[in-house]
């Protein structure tokens, strides 16, 4: 029998090379009762970090038989409540807590944030409340495991009462991540303007304050501003993390801010971050910013790529409408050692979809089911019944969502009614936009769509009647606006727009190009201008759209043979579409141009969508 300090000195070295199965191969054969408490925590600890729940049951069964886990060994059971959380079973933990006479603050706060982190808040909620019902008072660590529940459960009222207590207990300690906490919960709940506030009255920051806030104008769709604060702290000279650049990227890849991105990919680089995730956000952010080709060699130079890597190169692929190389790529990836998943055949389907490759797209989505057993979501529901309306087969895209397995959705409807706006099919667009109606009554994209559907056939008491409608109802129609980077300065113009310093010249170069267009052999379409009106007034409308605003602007502020690139928030008009074509053969420029369907590459008049968007 190995003397007592030995054998704890050897079980002990075991743990800490993580050798958990020696470990407890030592522990079960010896005889010597002598086994000390901090080595029990050794072992705990190790099955802990391993993940090792058979083990941890066995270590746990163990000491209990030599009464070491008795109610009052608080400190003990602690840590067995943390091994089991870390080891994934909730029951056992919760067992253990139960079991414990007197629980105190830590072991609180050890089970609501294993309830939290098993996806449980409302039962997180109900352990706070229940805590401080058996006396025990919330400290600053409690708060900061609350706050998160809040988030998960998106609870603005949950989070204002927490805040209150938080105000109420005065902490002295740790004050910097209560406030970088309840920033974060106020901005993922939607408060953004509080958040700020609580960042303008901090009278310290760290970078978890800046990234906080930074993440927060990203969620909530306010990219510009998110960009705008990544500035400030660049000034104040708080140096960024990994968590900060994954929170600017995406802000860019929104405004298609392709400046701004590569100067943030040059500051991960310098400042040692660019791991194989940071370059999946960064092919993420060159493909949404129109650059396909910088996201493909990013791609290319990851050694192993991961579901993710391969997932972004090809949805880049797909809005970029290079179908093609999408599926080239998916191919690869079901011959690589990445396992598929509903987000990787989302993709494929998409890239389908904006290819009309109905058969392929047809085979891919039967073998989710059949070959990898994948359950189509109602995402891969969308993308099908958007890949049959595109091209064309209206009754069948109707037939599929009857006899899908789940209820259609407004979303879904929207790609049905956009299919038959596309085909001029007037009698299934009406059927879908009174269905549209009813469901969401509210939501103006199907009088909008109606409307065009009525007015490209010419029936002006019908498109009258649906506006009349609208503002019976109080419903406004979505304005288009278009935005262009240049000089990492985001300008947006709206339709019609005066409002811009450099107005005057931005309509002298619409006039001057229209007149070359002309030339050129350009008819304008005035079937997307919704107004009765005579056919020269529809033709000024449609030159001060805001596409074509954001491109002559381009033109002025930028070199020659200089790529322009545009992103509109709407789907671009035909007319703007055949009028970009011309403009990149008369200027002789590549225009890049983002919509809110797909990317169009225009090149020497042609557009790399076929005209098929």
């Amino acid at each position: 029998m190995l003397p007592s300090v030995q054998l704890n000195f050897h079980i002990r070295a075991f743990c800490r090379e993580g050798c958990v199965k020696e470990a407890l191969h030592i522990l079960l054969t010896t005889h010597n009762p002598f086994v000390g408490s901090f080595t029990y925590l050794h072992l705990l600890q190790t099955c802990s970090v391993k993940k090792t729940l058979s083990k941890g049951r066995q270590f746990h069964s163990w000491i209990s038989d030599r009464g070491f886990t008795s109610s009052t060994n608080r400190f003990l059971q602690n840590t067995l409540i943390n091994m089991y959380d870390k080891c994934g079973s909730l029951v056992d933990a919760r067992n253990v807590f139960n079991l414990m006479k007197e629980p105190n603050v830590f072991s609180w706060n050890m089970i609501i944030a294993a309830y939290g982190r098993h996806g449980f808040p409302p039962e997180a909620f109900t352990l706070f409340h229940q805590m401080q019902r058996t006396g025990i008072q919330p400290d600053q660590f409690t708060f900061s495991i609350v706050l998160p529940v809040c988030v998960s459960m998106v609870s603005l009222d949950y989070g204002l009462q927490i805040h209150g207590k938080i105000i109420k207990r005065a902490f002295q300690s740790n004050v910097l991540v209560l406030n970088n906490t309840l920033i974060d919960m106020y901005a993922k709940c939607g408060s953004i303007q509080t958040a700020h506030e609580l960042f303008d009255k901090m009278p310290q920051r760290d970078v978890v304050s800046w990234t906080a806030i930074i993440a927060g104008y990203a969620q909530n769709g306010l990219a510009e501003k998110a960009l705008e604060i990544s500035k400030q702290m660049q000034l104040a000279d708080v140096r960024p993390d990994s968590a900060t650049f994954a929170s600017i990227l995406p802000a860019c890849g929104k405004l298609g801010a392709l400046e701004q991105g590569m100067e943030i990919h040059q500051r991960i680089i310098e400042s040692g971050f660019l791991s194989d995730t940071g370059v999946t956000a960064l092919i993420d952010m060159y493909a949404k910013c129109g650059n396909i080709l910088k996201a493909r060699e990013l791609f290319d130079k990851i050694h192993q790529p991961d579901v993710a890597s391969w997932t972004a190169i090809i949805a880049g692929y797909a809005m970029h409408g290079y179908s093609k190389d999408a599926l080239k790529v998916f191919e690869q990836m079901k011959h690589s050692r990445a396992n598929l998943d509903h987000v990787s055949f989302l993709c494929v389907l998409y890239a389908c979809s904006h290819a009309g490759l109905v058969d392929e797209g047809c085979q891919y989505f039967k073998s989710m089911s059949d070959s990898y057993c994948i359950m189509p979501t109602m995402d891969h529901y969308k993308c099908m019944v958007d890949l049959l309306g595109r091209a064309g087969y209206l009754e069948e895209a109707l037939n599929f969502m009857i006899k899908m397995a789940i209820k259609p959705d407004v979303v879904m409807w929207m790609c049905l009614l956009g299919a038959c706006r596309s085909h001029k099919n007037k009698r299934q667009g009406e059927f879908v936009a009174t269905l549209l109606f009813q469901l969401d009554p509210e939501i103006s994209a199907p009088y909008v769509l109606l409307s065009n559907i009525y007015a490209e056939v010419g029936r002006w008491a019908d498109v009258l009647g649906v506006r009349k409608l609208m503002k019976d109802k109080g419903i406004k129609k979505i304005p288009g606006c278009s935005w262009i980077e240049v000089h990492k300065i985001v300008h947006v113009f709206y339709v019609g727009d005066r409002s811009h310093p450099q107005t005057h010249e931005i309509y002298a170069e619409l006039e001057k190009l229209s007149w070359e267009m002309r030339v050129a052999g350009y008819i304008p379409d005035t079937k997307p201008v919704l107004k009765d009106v005579e056919e020269e007034e529809k033709i000024s409308l449609l030159c001060h759209h805001s596409e074509k605003l954001a491109i002559a602007f381009g033109l002025l502020n930028t070199t020659p043979r200089t790529t322009i690139r545009v992103v509109k928030n709407l789907r671009v008009c035909g007319d703007c579409h055949t009028a970009t074509k011309f403009i990149s053969k008369i200027v002789a420029r590549e225009i890049v141009m983002r919509d809110a369907n797909r990317f169009h590459h225009f090149k020497h008049g042609q557009c790399s969508c076929g005209d098929y968007w």
